[in-house]
């Protein structure tokens, strides 16, 4: 581990365990808030996805029809049209009549073709600390030693799903992928890393501290026509034409998964939000009950330590008022007036200079200065000590 990571997880360990352990607690606290909504979202997308029919696209417009006439641009799940369909990608132009010609995606590395084609160019960056390129610790902190800025093109045709083998052209489901989020069950068919040669332009960046390029990596991800996928969402009947559409309280739409698979993962990740829910919840509970505690009674102690300070003032001050006004009701010695006012008898002595100049009342007042120093030899001093004579 280098200096500039030992500095920051120094740093990061003192924000955290501040005020015994608060900030810790809390941010604790705010993980397990999110682990129990994130569980509550998945546990019932896996009960939406359990009670969902899992069907054939042959079987659709049976499954359907009751619904036709009902509106098809809502965007949020009913259990009776959320239904799990199983088909081969083919392109809708097939279905169209225009069989010679179709409206597909070729790729440009493996030419398959597909319907989905996405285009990946990321540039990696490296940022070394250079003879001039040091930063404050709490920047390193924060700052990414590894960067990575990302160019992506997504192209997709029209595209449906039939069933496995010799099907009719009336059967099929219609993907409208129109505010849909969810990630897509890509191929990937080209992947390149190449390495970018340094230039003299490159070894000043180095030199200075600035971040500079190290490699491009190309890669090309197609959805092709012919695999079998998954479809999970809602489905409707648009002009007598079975269609599925993205549902936001799911977390797939087209997959790779059976329904099968789709519920032992959704409940492995139930099981895992909410255990982590409730171990860091008792964690962060823990650790906000023993900071409250320790904090309270700092607290406590804190104004008990106040209040004898306070006391010992009072005591201090009631002491001195009684002092001089014994030795105002009778003559002072010659020799022993205070040299501050000039009216009472020496009874105070300064540490650590040990001069006897002062009277207690002006003592006091020379002590709560703000660099209290003796009047006769300008040290400074710390305290004074009330003298009485035996």
């Amino acid at each position: 581990m280098s200096v500039h990571d030992q500095a920051a997880v120094a740093v990061l360990s003192q924000v955290a365990l501040a005020a015994d352990g608060a900030v810790l607690g809390l941010a604790l606290a705010y993980i397990a808030v999110r682990s129990v909504l994130k569980y509550k979202t998945t546990s019932s997308a896996l009960n939406k996805v359990k009670k969902a029919p899992s069907v054939g696209v042959s079987d659709l417009r049976s499954v359907l029809s009751h619904s036709s006439d009902q509106d098809t641009d809502t965007t949020s799940c009913v259990d009776e049209k959320l239904v799990i369909v199983r088909g081969v990608v083919e392109a809708k132009s097939v279905v169209n009549g225009n069989w010679k010609k179709q409206n597909v995606l070729v790729s440009h590395e493996s030419n398959e073709k597909a319907v989905i084609l996405q285009r990946t160019q990321t540039c990696i960056y490296n940022e070394w600390r250079g003879f001039f390129g040091w930063t404050s610790d709490f920047r390193s902190l924060f700052a990414r030693h590894w960067k990575e800025q990302e160019s992506s093109s997504l192209r997709t045709v029209p595209f449906i799903l039939v069933d496995g083998g010799r099907w009719p052209q009336s059967d099929y489901l219609a993907v409208n992928l129109d505010g849909s989020k969810h990630p897509l069950p890509l191929t990937t068919v080209y992947h390149n890393l190449q390495p970018i040669n340094a230039s003299p332009y490159t070894f000043l960046q180095a030199f200075f501290g600035h971040e500079y390029p190290v490699g491009l990596l190309d890669e090309e991800k197609i959805l092709p026509v012919g695999k079998e996928i998954t479809a999970v969402g809602l489905v409707s009947l648009r002009n007598g034409i079975p269609e599925v559409m993205a549902c936001k309280d799911l977390p797939f739409f087209l997959s790779n998964m059976s329904k099968d698979q789709m519920v032992v993962e959704l409940d492995f990740r139930t099981k895992v939000l909410l255990w982590s829910g409730v171990v860091i919840g008792s964690l962060a509970t823990a650790i906000l009950g023993y900071s409250v505690v320790r904090n309270w009674n700092r607290w406590k102690e804190w104004r008990q330590r106040r209040q004898i300070q306070q006391q010992n003032a009072a005591e201090e001050s009631s002491e001195a008022e009684a002092d001089v006004a014994a030795e105002e009701g009778g003559d002072v010695p010659e020799g022993q007036l205070c040299v501050i006012c000039l009216m009472r008898q020496r009874r105070s002595a300064f540490v650590p200079c040990g001069h006897l100049v002062c009277c207690p009342r002006c003592a006091l007042s020379v002590e709560r200065d703000l660099s209290p120093k003796c009047p006769v030899c300008r040290q400074t001093i710390r305290s004074s000590v009330r003298i009485y004579d035996s």
